[in-house]
Order: structure tokens, then sequence, then C-alpha cells
């Protein structure tokens, strides 16, 4: 992102009114975020969700200073930024139209190609939940996932340092600003966890934590993976709302049972009561339930015949899902410039012949 593209997406995203599906409308209607402020109010006028107020505040200094003190403290502090339009922006978060429009990221964060696992749980986790975060990543290694959290206390931290000592990459979203960790206890994870992964958050340095940004950050830790998992969790708190939040994202979603007594098992349980999360005992049944066991078969090398099997359309989709891996199937048709219903016609013609292998979450991969 270019020095003039941050301070004009810093800007936008001070001024009241502009939330980030509004923030994502204009920078997609005008091209990029210095044209939605070179762009004339008559033509923004016409987007959707644009009223007279929003326009009107557009433009005033006032948001303009606090975008530069801002734009001089990420640059001070080598802090990377990442517009939801850029490649450094995190794949599955692109696909939740209320995730964060600008994410704010530090450390060595690399989730090209790589299998994307968030773990949330209760604050005041039991041995035997912190016993399962440690087996569970023990197990998980060998598939070398990267483990998001929230990095608060209980389960958060047991699944992230599980995650360090298995040499895993892991993220921890935050509530508040890069310049700050909460809570104060964990800082002395942070070098560790910047070696190997990173922060990532939507917050400015001026942000405090706070309950509603807590609240904030559960969608990035639910938007930024493939599938979300709870460990422990009481019939109420965030945790359940990352699982709602997965789910309304079409994630999947897994929880870890209980006894029924137990006051932390009850949220557990009540997911999947509810078949609003499939149970798991271990990370076995989480491998097989995402076919992560199939991934690491030595795939056999694909003879030329196969492209004279495929009619043009099929080959166009192979070699898309050969050259960029796993997709959304919605992905696809528009990278494709497919509509989406001649593209899920392709894709199962082509599961059935063996060439791709649907995944959870409608996603398809090259066999």
């Amino acid at each position: 992102m270019t020095a003039s593209e941050l301070l004009s997406a810093l800007r936008l995203q001070r001024i009241p009114n502009i939330g980030d599906i509004t923030a994502k409308k204009l920078i997609s209607y005008c091209g990029s975020p210095e044209a939605v402020f070179s762009d004339s109010k008559r033509s923004l006028s016409k987007i959707e969700g644009i009223g007279t107020f929003t326009l009107h505040e557009l433009h005033k200094k006032t948001y303009l200073a606090e975008a530069e003190a801002e734009y001089n403290f990420i640059r001070s502090n080598k802090f990377d930024v990442a517009l939801f339009t850029d490649v450094e922006y995190p794949d599955y978060l692109k696909h939740c139209s209320d995730g964060p429009f600008l994410l704010f990221m530090k450390g060595n964060i690399r989730l090209e190609n790589k299998r994307v696992l968030s773990v949330v749980g209760t604050r005041t986790p039991s041995p035997n939940g912190k016993a399962f975060c440690e087996k569970f990543i023990e197990e998980l290694a060998p598939f070398n996932p990267v483990v998001v959290s929230g990095f608060a206390y209980g389960i958060d931290i047991a699944i992230q340092k599980a995650a360090m000592q298995a040499n895993l990459q892991t993220i921890g979203c935050l509530a508040h600003g890069l310049n700050q960790i909460y809570p104060k206890p964990h800082k002395k994870y942070q070098a560790s966890v910047e070696v190997n992964g990173g922060f990532v958050t939507e917050f400015w340095s001026s942000s405090i934590p706070d309950r509603m940004h807590f609240l904030r950050r559960n969608r990035i830790i639910a938007g930024m993976s493939e599938a979300t998992v709870v460990v422990e969790s009481a019939d109420k708190g965030g945790s359940l709302v990352t699982a709602a939040l997965a789910n309304s994202y079409n994630r999947e979603v897994f929880a870890v049972p209980g006894r029924v007594s137990d006051k932390f098992s009850q949220g557990c349980n009540q997911l999947i009561k509810g078949h609003r999360a499939q149970l798991i005992t271990s990370a076995a049944d989480l491998i097989y339930l995402m076919n992560w066991d199939k991934d690491t078969m030595v795939k056999k090398p694909r003879q030329q015949s196969l492209f004279t099997e495929m009619n043009d359309k099929e080959k166009h989709i192979y070699e898309y899902l050969t050259k960029h891996g796993k997709q959304l199937l919605d992905t696809i048709a528009l990278e494709c410039r497919l509509p989406v219903y001649k593209v899920s016609s392709s894709l199962f013609e082509m599961e059935m012949q063996g060439w791709v292998r649907c995944l959870p979450g409608k996603m398809f991969e090259a066999v």
C-alpha cells in the first residue's frame, strides 16, 4: 500500500457513520481510498447508504489531522497494514462482508497456502482443558496449521503457548492498538509470538481494551480461519459469540464436550446439542472432519491426457485451483469470470471424475 493510500484509508476509517461495509462500498466504487476524497459529492451520493451527513463529514480537516498522526505512528513503528483488497490481507477474512476494511499487523505472519484454525474458550480453564490444548496441538503439528486466538487468559494463551512450543505459527487478535499488550502479564510472550506469527488488530494506537472492542475482535478470530474450535465455555461468553460468527460465515465449528455438571462445559454442550458445532474429542476428529488426512496423501503425477478429457471450462477452473490452492465457490466463479451456477455444475462433474475435492465450507481444491 502506498503512503497516499494508507493516509486516505486511515482518514476514511476515522469518519463517523462510515463502518467497514460502507468503506468497502466507497473504495470499490471509486477504485481506491484516495479516489474517495477526490470524487464529487454528486457521484458519491449515488452509493447506497451514503447520506448528506457522511458527505459533509468526509472533508473535515479534523479527521485528516488525526489520520496523519496515526500514519506517522505506524511508519515510525514499521507496522504492516493491509487493505481488504491487498494480497497480504487474510484470504478467509476477505469473504466476510463485515470484516475490517483495514488491518494492522505486526510480526512475521505468513498465510499463503496455510491451514488456518481458530481456538477459543473460557478464561478460567480446568486442568483438563489445558491438557487438551497441549495434546491437541501436539497431534496437529504434522499438518502445520496457523493457530489463531485472542491472546487472552485461559484457553487462548494455553493454545498459543502450545503452538509456540510446537514451532507452529500463531496469531493473536487484539482488541486494542499495537502499541500495547493486554493482559499485561502476557507481554512476556510477545516476542516469541512475533518470531513465528504475530498480532493483528483493526484498532488505532489510541484504542484501549474495551468490552465492545473484544466483541468486534471476535469476528476477526472467526473470519480469519477455515474452522473454529471451542474448548470449555460457560453458557454465555465471548467464545460462544465467536462460534456464532463462524457459523454465520459458513465456517466449520467444533466443540469439545464435557460433563453436564461442569459449568465450563455447558457452552460446548449447548453448541453440540443445538447442531451449531460438531463434537470432537481429539485432533484426529478434526483432521478427519476437515479432510486434512487426505490432503497429506502423495499426489500422483497428472498425465497430459487429463486435459484432453476436460472441456474448456473445466480446464480453466482446474488450472485456477492448481495455481491458487483451496478456494471458495464464489471466489472461483469471480476469478474465472463464470456464473456461479455454471461453476457449481462443472465442479460437481469434476468431483465425480476425481479431478477436484470438495472441502467443508463450500471450498474446493484440485486433486
